[in-house]
């Protein structure tokens, strides 16, 4: 799928935002992806799975064994990475701050991981799932994401495949443009700032 391609998806459900959002990194933006009406489409997140699936090199997706998402963002698009990879899919949560398995998911020692995100724009999530991931026993090989919103800066400490790169600015709180910062401010992500 081309950029282009993923938009219109976003654009088809009304999930390409405008105002003025606080990410769950804390930064303020513009634009919202709000992943999960994108996702809510069981044909279309099979549809974007399958492209994001296609942009991992075939020597890892022969390697993975679990797919691992952080809850709640990576949680549909996780589960539909593993249903077309052909692996389990589970999340880490945090019940108390920290990304933890729960619900009695596990990982057997050295169990090869794809970590799955819905967006990337620090990799803040990602890069606490993955510390998570591996204290449980996995071994990140790879991880994931539908969006990334980073510039192509972020460094999950693996190799990092996005089905998309978009570029909308991101800002600092006290770096924010004048109108910007005149509209009201929506926190729609799931992370507590």
């Amino acid at each position: 799928m081309t950029e282009e391609e993923v938009l219109a998806e976003f654009r088809a459900c009304h999930a390409l935002l405008e105002g003025h959002f606080k990410l769950s990194s804390g930064r303020h933006s513009a634009h919202y992806l709000q992943c999960a009406r994108v996702l809510m489409n069981a044909e279309r997140a099979g549809r974007l799975a399958r492209a994001l699936v296609q942009k991992i090199p075939r020597e890892l997706r022969t390697q993975i064994d679990k797919v691992v998402s952080p809850a709640m963002g990576g949680l549909i698009i996780g589960h539909e990475m593993g249903r077309t990879l052909e692996v389990d899919a589970m999340f880490v949560e945090r019940p108390s701050g920290t990304f933890e398995f729960r619900r009695g998911f596990a990982l057997k020692e050295g169990e090869k991981v794809l970590m799955c995100e819905d967006v990337v724009t620090t990799g803040l999530s990602g890069r606490e799932a993955i510390e998570a991931i591996n204290a449980a026993g996995g071994e990140v090989i790879a991880a994931c994401a539908l969006v990334d919103r980073s510039a192509g800066e972020v460094d999950m400490g693996v190799p990092f495949f996005p089905l998309v790169e978009i570029n909308f600015p991101t800002y600092a709180p006290g770096e924010m443009p004048e109108e910007l910062a005149a509209l009201p401010v929506e926190k729609p992500g799931s992370r507590k700032a």
